[in-house]
This record gives C-alpha cells, sequence and structure tokens, in this order.
C-alpha cells in the first residue's frame, strides 16, 4: 500500500521552530508517511492568499493526500477546527474561509468539527493549534482514522467573499488576486471566462496607467523589460514583466483593476 502523504501550507516561515515542531509531531503518531512542505511562506494572517495558493496546488496531488492548511489570525479563540474530504483529498483548517477556493471548485462531501481531545495532543496551545490540534489530527487520519471520528458533522462553515470577473458591453473587468513570488500579477480571470468573452479576436488589457496589446503563449515573447499579459500555469491571466517583477515596475498589487477590452 502506498504510503500516505500530508502536505502542510501555513504563514509560519521557515526561521523558527514551527514547521519543524508541526512535523515531529506527525511523526510521533505515523511514521510511515511522506510529508510535504506545500508553503510556509504565505504573508502572515493573509488567509486570502493561503486559500489561493492551496486551491491552485490541491489537484496535482496523489488521490488521499491530507492537507493541513493553518493561516489562522483566531488561534485559541472560539473559531471552530475543521476537517473535510472533497475531491477525494482530506483537509484540516481552522474555519475562517482557508477553504473556500477549494470547496468552490470541489464542493465536500464531508465536514466535520474538530472537537475529539483523543486526536490531540494533551495539551493544546492557544497560540499553537498547529501543532497540537491540527497536525495530530492530521496524522491519525494517515493511520486509517476515518474523518467521521474526528468530531461532529457540520452543514455550514466560514466561506470568504470572491469576487468574480464581471462582462460589461465589450469588456471584462477583473482584478489582481495574487502577487506570485517573481512579481506577477495574478488575476481572477480565467482561461473559460475569457475564451468566452473573447472568442478568438483581439484584446488589449488596460491596468493602472498601462496597456497592453494582445495576449502572449511566453515570458520570452516579449523583450525583456516589456510588460506582457498570459495566462499562468494556474490557467489565470496574468501582467508580468520579462525578466522583471511586474509588481513593482508597475507599482500595482492585489486589488488593482484589470480590464479586457475587445479590439
Amino acid at each position: 500500500m502506498a504510503r500516505p502523504v500530508i502536505a502542510l501550507l501555513t504563514d509560519f516561515g521557515t526561521q523558527d521552530h514551527f514547521v519543524g515542531a508541526m512535523k515531529g509531531v506527525v511523526l510521533s503518531i505515523c511514521r510511515d508517511v511522506s510529508l510535504v512542505d506545500l508553503s510556509h511562506e504565505i504573508a502572515p494572517h493573509n488567509v486570502r492568499s493561503g486559500s489561493l495558493e492551496l486551491a491552485a496546488a490541491y489537484r496535482y496531488f496523489p488521490a488521499g493526500t491530507i492537507f493541513v492548511a493553518v493561516v489562522d489570525p483566531g488561534v485559541g479563540s472560539a473559531r471552530r477546527a475543521l476537517a473535510a474530504e472533497a475531491g477525494g483529498f482530506q483537509f484540516l483548517a481552522p474555519d475562517n474561509g482557508i477553504l473556500t477556493h477549494v470547496f468552490q471548485q470541489t464542493p465536500p462531501a464531508r465536514v466535520v468539527e474538530v472537537t475529539e481531545h483523543r486526536y490531540a495532543r494533551s495539551t493544546v496551545s492557544c497560540t499553537f493549534e498547529g501543532r497540537d490540534r491540527f497536525a495530530p489530527a492530521a496524522a491519525w487520519l494517515a493511520t486509517g482514522v476515518d474523518l467521521a471520528q474526528l468530531g461532529r458533522p457540520l452543514t455550514s462553515w466560514q466561506m470568504l467573499e470572491v469576487r468574480h470577473p464581471t462582462i460589461q458591453g465589450d469588456q471584462i473587468v477583473g482584478e489582481v488576486v495574487r502577487v506570485d513570488h517573481f512579481g506577477n500579477l495574478v488575476t481572477n480571470v480565467d482561461r473559460a471566462v475569457f475564451d468566452r468573452f473573447a472568442g478568438g479576436g483581439e484584446v488589449s488589457i488596460t491596468t493602472g496607467t498601462y496597456v497592453i496589446d494582445g495576449i502572449v503563449a511566453t515570458y520570452a515573447d516579449v523583450p525583456p523589460g516589456i510588460v506582457c499579459a498570459l495566462f499562468s500555469s494556474s490557467g489565470h491571466l496574468e501582467v508580468a514583466v520579462n525578466g522583471s517583477g511586474a509588481t513593482l515596475r508597475m507599482g500595482l498589487g492585489c486589488g488593482a483593476s484589470v480590464t479586457i477590452s475587445r479590439t
């Protein structure tokens, strides 16, 4: 039988002991597990960013992978801890909306509130539930414990407000929702929406004071230092600068408006 996989996504960074402690807890319960670092560089407390990064990656993992997503400004408060099953994967996360984009892509089959003390550490820190609640619960799932054993079933949970692009006459109006490590401006306009709108015709993209003519296939399709628009590996329109960071060059970031016009 294949080894279970647990993938971790947090805003903890890698300078401190936090991620290592979580892995230690997992391995103390289930040694025969593959641990994957999805990302630990989510901006502190940025639940929306964590939700987008998780949704961009989870589908590329083996079926049955357990994801622990801890970006948790409400740690230690009355907010609930969730365990969910969606699309053949399992997720452990605070009930703060971090699973929003996963659930939009793949509605959950089961969601429970994680309350069973036997699947947590004996002492749960009010400032480190990633170590004391989420990591051990994930490890127990990896040993074969059924998700239903973690707590009572839920029929509602927190979801973030998701802003979708709108079509207004001969324009799509969207916005930048992510700035990646390279400084590329990733929008909420996906390929399906764009293709339905453009119909194979020519378009221009306006954001800030920049007007970009057409879509390219790769960054190298324009000279170094030139602003361009293309579809990222996640299938979303992004604005980039060949060989540089668009966010610094253009002075734009999350929330910036992006308008696509037929030409």
